[in-house]
């Protein structure tokens, strides 16, 4: 799917981009990947929000919620599982003023979701893209 078309991907779509995304990670990275849970939503709810510091659900594109793998233990029974919420509505909009491929822009997401999974800072992340 390159380009923006007239029809907005829906949420089974973007899902299914995710998923991808995550399946075409590095190998070595695979086994932290299977309890990684996806939730496609078109905004951000105030708590979402609150919990990075916005106010607008137009800037929060992606976010993940949950222990990262160095801070996971077997005794943590009753934590949720580890969840990468992808915020539809500000996805379609990156992507449309791109204009990149949909594949690239949810990948580029996941790949910085995946990197909080691991334990990365937004700062670290960027330094590292910036490499």
């Amino acid at each position: 799917m390159t380009g923006p078309s007239l029809h907005s991907p829906d949420t089974g779509t973007i899902e299914r981009l995710a998923r991808d995304a995550l399946e075409h990670l590095p190998e070595a990275f695979q086994p932290y990947l299977g309890d990684i849970v996806i939730r496609v939503q078109d905004y951000a709810d105030p708590e979402q929000l609150a919990s990075v510091g916005l106010n607008d659900p137009r800037r929060l594109v992606g976010l993940y919620r949950g222990h990262p793998v160095s801070k996971q233990s077997v005794w943590a029974s009753g934590d949720l599982p580890p969840t990468i919420f992808v915020f539809r509505q500000p996805l379609l909009a990156r992507w449309r003023h791109t204009g990149a491929s949909l594949e690239e822009v949810v990948t580029h997401l996941m790949t910085h979701e995946v990197g909080h999974h691991f334990g990365l800072s937004d700062a670290e992340m960027h330094s590292l893209e910036d490499e």
